[in-house]
């Protein structure tokens, strides 16, 4: 079972401040400690505002890493890339020096473009500093979906990265081609934050934590990781 800090907010303003505060606290000790930093980040609307508080710290950017927990299998322009979303998010103003690693590359699928992002992956610091997760309605975590095409190797690769073809979905919208996080590519961090928003996700994590299927609801593998460092914030 994961080391699990839950933390329960009253607002989202408050659970943006404590995330802000949180990241740069870490990322100023990593880079003291270590000389360099790496930041694993999701999309989304949760983390939105940490990532733009964050982008104006006066740290030294250009020694931290920062890379994608998961990413739709779509060009870099496109309305519902993360890579989109975290350019005008978190590598602004400061942050914009910091180094990042795409999920996409020019390979047809994600299939086969997995190989060459493992790689990439693998020349980030490791474990990783810190790595901010999602969930979804569905108890989707990353872009590992439930029963999705490639989510039982996703669970038992040592690899850090996996392709996911995703059940279409109300969550998944009309583009089901994934590049992710493996199970070990999570478990592969110094301290995991996972964000929730509302009363209906809280139903579904708290039901994360009990028995089951880990392929019905993917995010029970995470909270089965032993010895993982996890926190969990939680507002209305």
């Amino acid at each position: 079972m994961a080391l699990l800090n839950e933390q329960f907010f009253d607002s989202k303003d408050e659970m943006t401040e404590y995330l802000a505060s949180l990241l740069e606290d870490t990322l100023s000790a990593a880079l003291k400690s270590d000389g360099q930093a790496s930041m694993l980040v999701s999309g989304g609307s949760s983390p939105a505002p940490a990532y733009k508080r964050l982008s104006n710290l006066e740290l030294d950017w250009s020694k931290v890493t920062v890379a994608m927990v998961d990413e739709r299998w779509v060009e870099p322009t496109h309305e519902k890339s993360n890579e989109a979303f975290i350019n005008s998010t978190l590598l602004q103003n400061n942050a914009s020096s910091a180094n990042f690693v795409t999920m996409k590359n020019g390979a047809e699928s994600a299939e086969q473009g997995r190989d060459e992002v493992e790689k990439q992956y693998q020349t980030l610091k490791q474990p990783f500093d810190v790595t901010i997760l999602g969930m979804g309605p569905d108890g989707h975590t990353a872009s590992l979906f439930p029963n999705a095409t490639g989510l039982e190797s996703a669970l038992q690769t040592e690899q850090l990265v996996c392709a996911i073809n995703a059940i279409e979905s109300e969550v998944t919208g009309s583009i089901t081609e994934r590049m992710s996080l493996s199970l070990s590519g999570i478990a592969n961090t110094q301290h995991a934050i996972l964000l929730i928003s509302g009363n209906a996700k809280r139903e579904i994590y708290e039901e994360a934590k009990k028995d089951g299927s880990e392929l019905d609801i993917p995010l029970r593998a995470v909270l089965g990781l032993p010895d993982l460092k996890l926190s969990v914030f939680w507002c209305p």
